[in-house]
């Protein structure tokens, strides 16, 4: 039996667009955090540089979920 292909809607990849940025920027804040920085500047930008990773996964072709040649 063929698996059955997923269809999301522009809402629901948005949604989870956001939900993975958000992922990653939260762990970086974590990690930072954890490790004794409280700067709110130092934890800023590595809540901003939590984008990078959703970011890099949106501009690679093979990735089917997010990336430039997902349906």
């Amino acid at each position: 039996m063929a698996k059955a292909k997923i269809v999301k809607s522009n809402k629901e990849k948005a949604i989870a667009v956001a939900q993975s940025y958000l992922r990653a920027s939260l762990a970086s804040v974590l990690a930072l955090y954890l490790a004794g920085q409280t700067d709110w500047k130092v934890l800023a930008n590595a809540f901003l540089a939590g984008l990078v990773g959703p970011v890099l996964k949106a501009l690679d072709p093979k990735a089917t979920e997010f990336g430039k040649n997902s349906k």
